[in-house]
C-alpha cells in the first residue's frame, strides 16, 4: 500500500535528484546559487501565466524560466548594474508578481503553498513523463557538453584559446538549468529549489576526488534526500519538500564528519 501511493512521488523525486546533481556541482563551482533561486522565482511567474491562458503547467513553466534565463544572461553582458542587484531585483520582482497573479485569478483553485514548497505527493503519471523526458535531455547534453562547461568553469579565457564558444556554453547552461527548475516547482517548490541544487552538491564536493565523482555522487546523495524526505513525512505526517531538503541538510552534516577526499 505504501510503495503504490509512494511510487509516482518518488519517481519525480529520483528525475529531479537524478539532474540536480550534476547541475548543482556546476552551481557551486560557478557560484550561481543566486541565479538559480531567481530563476526558481521566476517559475512561480510561469505557473500563473499557465493558469490564466489554461495551458499545461509544466511547459508554461518551461516557457518562462526559458525566456528568464536568456533575458538575464543579456542582462548581464550589458553589464548596467551589479549582477547580485539584478539578480536581487529579478529575483523578488517575479515572485512578487507570480504571487500577485496567482491571487488575481479567482476562477482557479490554487494551492499557492504547494507551489512555494512544493507538492511531491500529487503528482501524476503524466508530471513523470514530463520531468522523466527533461531530465534525459539535461543529462544527454550535460554528458555531451561535460568538456566544453567544465573548461568554461574552471577558466573562460583558457577555454576561448582553446575554441571554445564561452558564450554559447554559458548560455546552454543556464538553459538547462531553468529546465531543471521549471520541473523541480512540483518537487520542492520555488522557494526551497536552490537548496537541492546546492546541498547534495556541497556533500559531495568534500568526498570527491573529481569533478565527474561530484557530479555522480551528488546525485546519489540528492536521491538519498529525496528517500529519506518521502520518509520523514510519510511517518511523521511533515510537508514533504522542506523534508526533502531537511534530509538533505542532515547528509551534508554527516559528510562534514567524513574526511576530506584527497
Amino acid at each position: 500500500m505504501i510503495i503504490e501511493l509512494l511510487l509516482l512521488p518518488l519517481l519525480a523525486g529520483l528525475a529531479v535528484a537524478a539532474v540536480a546533481g550534476p547541475m548543482g556541482a556546476f552551481v557551486v563551482w560557478r557560484r550561481m546559487a543566486f541565479f538559480g533561486d531567481t530563476l526558481a522565482h521566476g517559475a512561480l511567474l510561469g505557473a500563473a501565466f499557465g493558469l490564466a491562458f489554461g495551458l499545461a503547467l509544466y511547459p508554461a513553466v518551461v516557457l518562462c524560466c526559458l525566456v528568464l534565463a536568456l533575458t538575464l544572461v543579456a542582462l548581464q553582458q550589458q553589464q548596467i548594474i551589479a549582477s547580485d542587484t539584478l539578480l536581487g531585483i529579478v529575483a523578488h520582482t517575479t515572485l512578487a508578481l507570480g504571487v500577485i497573479a496567482i491571487s488575481l485569478l479567482p476562477s482557479v483553485q490554487v494551492d499557492l503553498f504547494g507551489f512555494l514548497f512544493g507538492d511531491l505527493l500529487a503528482v501524476s503519471g503524466r508530471d513523470i513523463v514530463w520531468l522523466w523526458s527533461g531530465a534525459l535531455v539535461i543529462l544527454l547534453l550535460t554528458v555531451l557538453n561535460w568538456r566544453r562547461l567544465l573548461s568554461i568553469t574552471v577558466n573562460e579565457e583558457l577555454a576561448r584559446v582553446e575554441g571554445i564558444n564561452v558564450a554559447a556554453t554559458r548560455t546552454l547552461l543556464m538553459l538547462m538549468l531553468a529546465l531543471l527548475i521549471a520541473g523541480a516547482i512540483r518537487t520542492v517548490g520555488v522557494l526551497l529549489i536552490t537548496s537541492l541544487l546546492i546541498i547534495p552538491a556541497a556533500s559531495a564536493r568534500r568526498l570527491s576526488r573529481t569533478p565527474a565523482q561530484m557530479a555522480m555522487l551528488a546525485s546519489l546523495l540528492g536521491a538519498f534526500a529525496v528517500i529519506g524526505g518521502l520518509a520523514l513525512s510519510w511517518f511523521a505526517d511533515t510537508p514533504v519538500g522542506p523534508s526533502i531538503v531537511v534530509a538533505a541538510a542532515s547528509i551534508f552534516v554527516l559528510s562534514l564528519l567524513a574526511p576530506r577526499a584527497a
